[in-house]
């Protein structure tokens, strides 16, 4: 197995389009895991541990997306996401906590999970719930591809990146409303899910005139995927009620709608570490939660700010 080790991104884009089978490597978490159990072993590894600037992260504006954005490196560690962008995304915060130990959240990052696109990695539900702006930056020696999250999700581990392109980073608007994550294992840390689930109220802004909701549904269908009717039907009834404006009871009617078309847009399978009934019933108990848990906070808000 040859071992590359660039020491600027140029270096690795090139090593890259040199080598396209070429398996990025850096925080190892997954990959590792992969090649001590002999499930994969590719012709070479493509070390970017070097890279510094895929381990930082900035605040700002950026083309084509409204309101402030979270520029995340690929190689941020879960650790510092917890630590330092509590505030600003707070459901991928809560989703990098739940990820193993200790030791395996200072390794592990959201361009990790991506690389990956495990139908069960934890950070996918956060960043589908955080909402359709959320961009992939995906980079070749061709040039800088923004990859809508939305598309980026094509098969079972299998992701929409080029053979030869490499993730930079990850763009993700600033939460603007209550966001959070669902996830049930055996236990709370060192555990593949279950199933997940990440919710997001984006209220209305400056930058967008109607409120919207943001689902995510992890290791319970074959790729990561949104519960669009359950969106739908809550963004209707909050924007029918005049609930954006004004809070209030959502009912446990809705509530208990909501679970149920969140569950439904799922698709998993019976395996090792539950059937596809226990998944879909677990998908409805955290959508149901989820939605009280960030109701209850965003109308609390409203008090606040009256």
């Amino acid at each position: 197995m040859e071992f590359l080790r660039p020491a600027t991104w140029d270096e690795a884009l090139a090593a890259k389009a040199a080598d396209p089978s070429a398996l990025p490597i850096s925080g190892g978490t997954d990959v590792m895991v992969e090649l001590n159990f002999d499930r994969h072993r590719p012709a070479a590894l493509l070390d970017l541990n070097r890279i510094g600037e895929l381990t930082t992260w900035e605040r700002g504006t950026f083309e084509g997306q409204r309101g402030e954005v979270i520029r995340l490196g690929a190689a941020v560690p879960y650790s510092r996401i917890t630590a330092e962008l509590s505030d600003a995304l707070p459901g991928l915060a809560i989703a990098g906590n739940t990820v193993g130990s200790p030791q395996i959240r200072n390794r592990g990052s959201v361009g990790g999970n991506l690389g990956g696109a495990s139908p069960a990695g934890d950070a996918h539900p956060a960043l589908l719930a955080a909402g359709r702006d959320v961009l992939v930056e995906a980079e070749s020696v061709r040039g800088t591809r923004l990859i809508p999250i939305d598309e980026f999700y094509v098969g079972v581990k299998r992701n929409s990146l080029a053979a030869d392109e490499l993730i930079r980073a990850v763009r993700i608007p600033v939460a603007d409303g209550p966001q959070t994550f669902s996830k049930i294992g055996t236990r709370n840390a060192m555990v593949i899910a279950v199933c997940a689930f990440g919710f997001a109220l984006h209220p209305p802004t400056e930058h967008r005139a109607l409120g919207t909701v943001g689902t995510g549904i992890g290791s319970a269908a074959p790729t990561p995927r949104r519960a669009p009717e359950a969106e739908l039907f809550l963004t209707e009834e909050l924007a029918e009620r005049g609930l954006w404006h004004r809070g209030g009871l959502l009912g446990p009617a809705v509530i208990q709608r909501f679970g149920e078309l969140a569950a439904a847009a799922a698709s998993p399978i019976d395996d090792v570490r539950g059937s596809a009934a226990y998944r879909r019933h677990a998908l409805a108990v955290m959508a149901r939660r989820t939605l009280t848990w960030s109701w209850n906070d965003y109308t609390q808000s409203l008090r606040s700010a009256a």
